[in-house]
């Protein structure tokens, strides 16, 4: 498959809505019928910057319809809280799950907006007893929130992490359960599962995660597939993307077309062995 090159210009996302869902998806719309792989993650899903995000790819290996709930900066909320998202998923024969981070969801530290997951709204009386310094009103996104309060106290701040990673494994595993069908839980990062969370704040997607949490909810599922990109296959699936140039920083934490083509084959090999 030949795939477009970077500096082309924008992509045209298509975006769409299914159901009743108020998250807007990745297009062309497609009209769903039974049997189809329900695919719920974040960015990588989505296929920011992508002309053939994974699902596409999996689509063509499969011969079955394979449908994109990828939502840019998802965390669990977004899927955990959309019912019209939910009975779609249920309707699947199958669906991937994409391991979200822990730091886009609403919990007793502060609460995110309930479909832009990266968007925080307000803190609780909690966290401003915990952090009294600082002023709340400054921030619009977790990852500045979070990365300030770090900065101001990494001692304090080990109490929210403690926190994001107890609300994690309970979102997730509600969320599993919702699900009413086979889970194939996906992990797709710059890093195996057993060097997950390492960096801390200013570690990678999905942050906070680690393998004490994975396996928290590993027997929920039936499968788990990890894609573990390395420095070299990212860099070389960049030449993949497609964007302005004016958007060429924020494409440098993709992971790239190499990375897609990987998912797309490991997850065939997951769903044909629940067939």
């Amino acid at each position: 498959m030949a795939y477009d090159t970077m500096g082309k210009g924008p992509l045209n996302y298509q975006l769409c809505r299914y159901g009743t869902s108020k998250i807007l998806f990745r297009g062309p719309k497609k009209k769903l019928a039974a049997p189809y792989i329900a695919v719920l993650g974040g960015t990588e899903t989505f296929g920011k910057y992508l002309s053939h995000p994974y699902p596409e790819l999996l689509q063509l290996e499969l011969g079955t319809q394979v449908v994109n709930f990828g939502c840019q900066n998802a965390g669990v909320d977004a899927f955990l809280h959309d019912h019209g998202l939910l009975t779609l998923g249920n309707r699947a024969k199958a669906t991937v799950l994409q391991v979200p981070g822990a730091h886009n969801m609403s919990n007793r530290f502060y609460s995110v907006h309930p479909r832009r997951n990266d968007r925080f709204l307000r803190g609780s009386n909690l966290l401003k007893e915990l952090y009294g310094e600082v002023d709340l009103t400054e921030f619009s996104f977790t990852r500045h929130l979070l990365t300030a309060l770090h900065d101001v106290s990494a001692d304090r701040f080990v109490k929210i992490v403690e926190e994001l990673r107890t609300a994690w494994v309970a979102r997730m595993k509600l969320l599993i359960a919702k699900l009413e069908c086979e889970i194939v839980l996906l992990w797709l990062a710059d890093h195996p599962i057993s060097e997950g969370a390492q960096g801390g704040i200013n570690g990678s997607d999905p942050l906070f995660v680690d393998q004490d949490m994975m396996q928290a909810i590993a027997p929920f599922v039936a499968e788990v597939v990890e894609v573990a990109v390395s420095p070299q296959q990212q860099e070389d699936g960049r030449r993949g993307l497609v964007y302005a140039d004016m958007e060429e920083p924020t494409t440098r934490d993709m992971l790239g077309s190499i990375a897609h083509r990987r998912t797309s084959r490991a997850l065939h090999d997951a769903i044909d062995r629940l067939r």
